[in-house]
């Protein structure tokens, strides 16, 4: 990329930031754009789709183009394509975005306590009772592993925070075939692992909560390290 073209990413992203423009909010026209920027079509063209490749920018042919919604959909992308990578090396980069999303999640315990009733406990119990029904039959539930963790974090109110949860999760997910698993990981075992959240939350006890989440990490470590257990 040219240093011409760098600056006038940078221009489009100032003008967004220095007008007050939210997600959705139309832009002004090309030819406004590149009045207002001094620069020609073909140059802001390919600018406008690199900001639109990033979520920056939303173009909408015959429509104009509008703030996009900046999603995390590139970061995912990128960590599953290391992870991937990991899986066929040493698994440095799977712990280590492991240890990002234990640091963040275990770092919030305190806040989903303080939550009170906002946290829905009658969806964390039905989301567990799926996990612990399925299984009986030996099967594993990642949707209902995704319900308990979304509940769990949404009371919060901080849409990057549940954003970055469900990145690391997929990533995970994406990853969880080609890990290696051991006698020791059961549907059962990880049903446990999300029953003993629920049971400290409901009786608001702080360190239990911290040491059921301690748990949990505890064995998705394991299984990163080639011990068994398996994501949750």
């Amino acid at each position: 990329m040219s240093a011409n073209q760098r600056a006038l990413r940078e221009s489009v992203k100032r003008l967004i930031v220095d007008r007050g423009l939210p997600p959705g909010a139309l832009l002004p026209t090309e030819l406004e754009l590149m009045r207002e920027l001094e620069v020609g079509r073909n140059p802001l063209r390919e600018a406008m789709k690199a900001l639109e490749a990033q979520g920056i920018v939303d173009i909408r042919h015959g429509y104009g183009t509008y703030v996009g919604g900046v999603s995390l959909s590139g970061l995912e992308a990128g960590l599953a394509f290391r992870g991937a990578l990991s899986v066929r090396g040493d698994l440095t980069d799977i712990r280590e975005l492991l240890e990002v999303r234990e640091v963040l999640e275990a770092g919030l315990t305190s806040r989903v306590l303080a939550a009170g009733d906002a946290v829905e406990l009658d969806v964390l119990e039905s989301a567990v009772r799926t996990m612990e029904e399925r299984a009986h039959n030996g099967e594993f539930a990642p949707e209902a592993d995704w319900l308990f963790h979304e509940t769990l974090y949404r009371p919060l109110g901080n849409d990057l925070v549940l954003e970055l949860l469900r990145v690391f999760w997929r990533v995970f997910r994406s990853l969880d075939d080609d890990l290696p698993r051991g006698e020791g990981e059961t549907p059962a075992v990880i049903a446990g692992w999300h029953r003993d959240i629920l049971e400290a939350l409901r009786r608001r006890d702080e360190p239990a909560l911290h040491a059921a989440v301690e748990a949990h990490f505890r064995g998705i470590r394991a299984r990163v390290s080639g011990s068994a257990a398996r994501f949750g």
